[in-house]
Formats: structure tokens, sequence, C-alpha cells
């Protein structure tokens, strides 16, 4: 009991004494105006309501929310993320149990002679024998906690298991934004290729015209040979978008963790682009530095190096473990209770670098080094997700004002397409003014399909940079 009292004493003495030593992590301060609206929002195309997680289903298309709940199961990037990150939780737990007694029991058996039983046999006057040995043992240790570096070490691996987490979530706004972004250009590289072949059907028809009209006399053979190299252009458009289609499916596949066998052909038909219902919304700088999980991981980083630097200090000082062991030796098994081939031992034991610390000043260096780093590295980290934001703010609203300005052309163009032909039928105007007007025509509509591909693009550019999607 007295031994009992003075351990129980020593123990709260040292939990009272107890200290983490270190930097505590404390939320760093963003960049001035980080937390700012943002300059690029144009009024009339975006709304300041912060971004749905589900971003995707503000276009309203099944067949997009279908996908991207595919990919987000079973994409093979994510599947690996989500093993790195059960890894990290595992290793949390594993420094967790720093917190509680460590043992460990050992048994086991021999037969044969031992070096020191023979001695003894000899000295007593007998002769040495071969027989059996059985022991027992278990050591229980538990170390003192006094300058925190298992607790240190314990918020590093927990800060490291979120920034693992925080990675995962990173992973799945590019899986959902790549995945929309395969799905999107297929839709729009079906329009163009739609636009492709209205556009063939018209050329071709105003050949036919041009052919008949030479047939009855009244015009050259040069008109036919100018409408079919407009024909032949037309037509060599075709195959290039066919085989972009065909690779954006299957990007979509490997987004899907597919083979280019198992493809999503059903996908291929869609010839009609995503549109959103409603002004985007975009938020502002603040909701931009809660959302977005790259500056999270890179925050947890911070956390977690600030926790390393406690951990390298907690080394330049003794580290204090209680030990004890119990357990017992005897050549016949059920005798190895008994008092005579009884063992136990408890008492303390300290381990310290000193005198020699350079190593430990050195890891201490390292730490700081790698704190320091850490804080830059978050302030660029800001800084890169808002360069990325404002930079897809822009170029979305300017292909707005240029997809506008096309809608206008497109509609001038079919107006005057409509006079050339009436004008040429009444015999106003030559071939060459009818041709001329043609070709303006189907650079007009081709120009609106590849603006719509540039705009869905540019959509989902915006909603990754927003960093929508992993919730």
């Amino acid at each position: 009991m007295k031994y009992s009292w003075r351990l129980g004493v020593l123990l709260n003495s040292a939990l009272l004494g107890a200290c983490a030593l270190g930097p505590n992590y404390k939320p760093p301060t963003p960049p001035a105006g980080a937390a700012a609206p943002f300059v690029s929002a144009a009024p009339q195309a975006t709304s300041p309501a912060d971004v749905p997680n589900a971003w995707w289903q503000l276009y309203d298309d099944p067949t997009l929310n279908g996908l991207i709940l595919q990919a987000f199961a079973t994409n093979e990037d994510l599947q690996t993320a989500e093993a790195d990150l059960a890894a990290s939780r595992a290793i949390y737990e594993g420094a967790q149990s720093g917190l509680l007694p460590q043992t460990e029991t050992e048994a086991g058996a021999t037969y044969g002679r031992d070096p020191t039983t023979d001695e003894i046999e000899e000295l007593t006057g007998r002769k040495p024998q071969t027989i059996w040995k059985f022991d027992s043992l278990i050591d229980v240790s538990y170390e003192l906690d006094l300058f925190g570096h298992v607790r240190r070490s314990i918020e590093a691996a927990r800060d490291n298991s979120e920034a693992v987490a925080a990675a995962r979530d990173a992973l799945r706004v590019t899986i959902a934004a790549e995945t929309a972004r395969a799905y999107g250009q297929i839709c729009t590289l079906g329009e163009q290729i739609a636009v492709a072949n209205r556009s063939l059907s018209l050329v071709t028809q105003q050949q036919n015209i041009v052919q008949q009209r030479l047939d009855a006399g009244a015009g050259s053979q040069f008109d036919v040979v100018r409408a079919e190299v407009v024909v032949a252009q037309v037509r060599a458009s075709l195959p290039p978008l066919e085989g972009q289609r065909r690779a954006a499916l299957f990007e979509l596949a490997a987004l899907l963790g597919e083979t280019p066998v198992n493809a999503p052909v059903n996908v291929e038909t869609c010839a009609t682009p995503p549109r959103l219902a409603a002004a985007m919304p975009v938020g502002d700088g603040a909701a931009l530095l809660r959302r977005r999980p790259d500056i999270r991981e890179a925050d947890r980083q911070l956390a977690a190096a600030l926790a390393n630097v406690g951990v390298a200090t907690a080394d330049l000082f003794p580290r204090i473990t209680l030990n004890g062991f119990y357990g017992g030796a005897s050549s016949q098994i059920n005798m190895l209770g008994s008092n005579n081939g009884l063992a136990w031992g408890v008492g303390p034991a300290i381990s310290w670098s000193f005198p020699d610390m350079a190593g430990p000043l050195a890891r201490l260096a390292q730490t700081h080094a790698d704190a320091a780093g850490a804080v830059s590295n978050f302030d660029s980290v800001v800084l890169q997700a808002l360069k990325e934001t404002e930079q897809a703010l822009s170029i979305y609203t300017s292909e707005l004002d240029h997809h506008a300005t096309l809608a206008v052309a497109q509609s001038e163009a079919q107006e005057e397409f409509s006079l050339a032909q009436n004008a040429f039928d009444a015999g106003e105007i030559s071939n060459l003014d009818l041709l001329t007007s043609e070709q303006t025509l189907v650079s007009a509509d081709a120009a609106i399909a590849d603006s719509d591909a540039a705009l869905v693009q540019d959509q989902i550019a915006v909603f990754k940079a927003l960093g929508g999607g992993w919730q």
C-alpha cells in the first residue's frame, strides 16, 4: 500500500504538471480581400447565391445526374483516394493508443538443457538433465506525456488524416467537373455535327440547283465546280467532329471506371448541349474559402506542421516511462504461477538524447521550416483559388457576350441568304453573290455551335473553380 500511494502521488504530479510544447494551431488569416465579392461576376449572368453542392442538377439533365453519381461510385482514382483515407485514419487510431499503457505478452515452451540450470545442478552435486522449460511474461509500459510528445503526435496524425480527406474531396470536385465536361463535349459535338449536316444539306441543294441550271443552258461549268468545292469543304468538317466525339466518349468511359469497349454509347446520340435554367450562382470569396477542399487541405497541412513542431520540441526533453512486468518460469507448466517461479517488477525509466542534442535540434529546425512553408503554401492555395475563379468567370462572361453577338450575326446571315436566294431566283444577282451568302450562313451556324460548346465548358470551369460537388 505504501508503494502504491507513492506511485499515485508521482502520477498525479506528472499529469498536473504536463504540458504540450510547441505552437498551438490558430486558423490562418487569408490574404487581404480574399473574402470580397468576385470582381468578374457579371450581374446579368451570375447570382450572389451560394453554389449548391450538386451543381450539375442545375442543368436539369437526368442523364448527367446519373453519370456523375456513377463516377463517384466507380471511378478508380476515387477508390484509391478512399483507400489512402482509410490508411491515414488507421494511423490516427494507432497514434491514439499512445495515451494507453502498452502491453506485450510472451509465452513459450522449450525442451532441452539450459546452461544456467545445468550450472546450478553441478554446483549442488547433481547431473545436468534434459527437461521441459515453460515461461510466460507480460510487460506493461506507460509513457508519462510530460511535454506533449504523445499528444502532439496524435494531433499531427489527426490533422494529416483530415488533410487526406480534403484531398479526396478535391478529387471529387475534379471527377464531377470532368464527367460533366466529357458529357457536355459529347452533346455539343453532337450539335456541331447536326449543324454541319444541315449545312451540308443546304449547300448540296444549292449545288443541285446550279447543276440543273447548267443542264438547262442557263449557267456555267465554273459555277458548278465552285458549288462542288463548297459542298466538299462542308463535308470535310464532319470526320474531325465525329472523331472528337468518340474521343470524348472514351474519356467519359475512363471517368466511369469502364474500358472503351464498355463506353456508354447511349449518350453518343446527345445533340442538345446542357443549359442552365437560371443565372449561375457563384457566391463570394468568403464562401469560396469555406468550400474549396484544397484550401481546407492546406489548412490541415499547416495544423499538422505545427503539431510536428511540438513533437520535435518535446524530443528535446526526457521521456519518462513507467514499466512493469509479471510472469514466471518452471519445468512444470502447472507451477508457472507458484512463488518459486514467479517474477515481477515495476519502476520508472528515462530516455534522453542529452548531451548530444544535434539530431533533435536539427529535426526541430526542420519542422520550423516545414511550418513556415505550410503558411506560405496556404496563402498560395488561396490566391490560386481566387485566380482560377476570377479567370473562369471572366472567360465565361466574355463568351456570353461573344455568343450574343454571334446570335445577331446568325440571324442577319439567315435573312441575307433568304434575300439572296429570292434575288437569285429573280435573276437580280449572280450565282457568286448567292454562294457568298450561303457560305456566310454556314459559317454563322458553325460559329454559334462552337460558342455553345465553349459556353458549356466555361460554365463547368466556373463550377470546378468554385469547388462544388464534394460533400
